[in-house]
């Protein structure tokens, strides 16, 4: 947990939502522990989109937790929707991030707990409860692994670098796309991941851990960690145009500036890059 002594007295209420945001993940964090080894419930929830008992009842117990501490706050969550979560003051929950993952035993997951003010992100928390690992942040306050402080890559170009993805959503040409741009850039890269947690790709990048990562299309739960995690740790995170990436963004790119520049000019005539608007 990161120690209160980080802000000056007038961020008291960020630093209390911080502080229990990672409360809150850590709890909710065994209850994908303990259910890690036993068999799930695995039902349809749209084309080629699963849930499990334990998203279920991992976003009930946030939920609950969350409106204890902060009652004046909206909810947002992945499971049960709620209020917009750019108007006001909402918590927005993913309660497994890596659901395929986490329903087939890949032990590759994590929850996702953020805080948002008209759609911008105060504080985000990435919990991977199997590793021990809780990638954090707040606005103006640094992006933090465990206690540690992490930091972007600082590769300049493509060339060697490690380039995180993963496959679209519904979106048969979405897909097509993104493994495109993989194919087209393999020559200059290291080696390319694809992660099954959206959370985590982005989490790695703020931690220096893959150099890039992007995707055709998230939704506001699977991203709103990731865009102050990677900002907060120096990186630049925007959507396919290049504007700086919000909730709603026309697919994301998350990396240091100078190879975010790069990819840009080397994906600019890709099909990937042309606009989706699936979120719009």
């Amino acid at each position: 947990m990161t120690k209160s002594t980080l802000f000056l007295e007038e961020d008291f209420d960020l630093a209390k939502a911080w502080e229990t945001a990672q409360k809150v993940a850590l709890s909710a964090g065994e209850i994908l522990k303990e259910w890690w080894p036993k068999t799930k419930n695995i039902s349809l929830k749209g084309m080629d989109d699963i849930v499990t008992n334990v998203d279920i009842e991992s976003e009930q117990y946030i939920r609950e937790e969350l409106g204890n501490y902060f009652p004046e706050h909206g909810i947002f969550g992945e499971e049960e929707s709620g209020e917009d979560p750019q108007e006001g003051y909402v918590w927005i929950i993913d309660p497994i991030d890596g659901t395929r993952n986490y329903a087939w035993g890949i032990p590759f997951f994590s929850l996702v707990i953020a805080l948002a003010k008209d759609g911008e992100i105060l504080t985000g928390v990435n919990y991977d409860p199997l590793h021990n690992e809780m990638f954090h942040a707040a606005k103006g306050k640094g992006a933090y692994l465990n206690e540690n402080r992490i930091k972007v890559s600082r590769m300049q170009s493509l060339e060697g670098s490690i380039l995180g993805m993963d496959l679209a959503y519904d979106d048969e040409k979405g897909t097509v796309d993104t493994l495109g741009v993989a194919t087209k850039l393999w020559p200059r890269l290291k080696t390319t991941r694809i992660m099954g947690s959206s959370a985590l790709g982005l989490s790695y990048v703020a931690a220096g851990r893959t150099d890039i990562y992007f995707h055709h299309q998230l939704q506001p739960y699977d991203q709103a960690a990731g865009l102050i995690l990677v900002e907060e740790a120096g990186g630049v995170v925007t959507d396919r145009q290049g504007i700086r990436a919000g909730l709603y963004s026309d697919g994301i790119i998350a990396s240091c500036s100078p190879l975010h520049e790069d990819f840009m000019k080397e994906t600019k005539s890709f099909a990937w890059r042309k606009n989706s608007n699936k979120l719009a």
